[in-house]
C-alpha cells in the first residue's frame, strides 16, 4: 500500500490557518455577541478540528472505509448532542440551586 506524500507547503499553510483560527477565537472571546457567542466559538472550533482531522491525521487521503468511520462517528456525535440538548430543553430552569427545596406537602411538627 502506497502512502500519500503531502507537501510541506500544505502543512505550513494549514498551520498558519490554525494559528489564524486561534487568533480569531481569542478575539471573539473578548467581544460580546449575545446569543451567538457559543455559535461563533463552535463554528471556529469545528473548522479547526476539521483541518486537523483532514490533514494532520491524513483522513483526506485515507481509504474509503476509514472515511466512512469518520462520517459515522460525526453522525453519532450529532445524535448524542441532539439528545443532550433535548433533555436540557425539557428541564425546569427556574430552580435555585442555592436554596434548599421546600416541601409544601409536609406537615410541620
Amino acid at each position: 500500500m502506497s502512502e500519500h506524500i503531502v507537501s510541506p507547503k500544505i502543512y505550513v499553510a494549514i498551520f498558519l490557518t490554525l494559528m489564524a483560527g486561534t487568533a480569531i477565537t481569542v478575539w471573539a472571546a473578548f467581544h460580546n455577541f449575545g446569543k451567538f457567542n457559543i455559535v461563533i466559538a463552535l463554528v471556529i472550533a469545528t473548522f479547526k478540528a476539521t483541518l486537523v482531522v483532514l490533514y494532520f491525521m491524513h483522513a483526506r487521503y485515507s481509504p474509503k472505509r476509514t472515511q466512512l468511520v469518520i462520517v459515522c462517528s460525526v453522525f453519532w456525535l450529532a445524535i448524542m448532542l441532539a439528545l443532550t440538548l433535548a433533555d436540557y430543553r425539557t428541564r425546569e430552569h427556574n430552580v435555585s440551586r442555592l436554596a434548599p427545596p421546600t416541601f409544601s406537602g409536609l406537615a410541620r411538627a
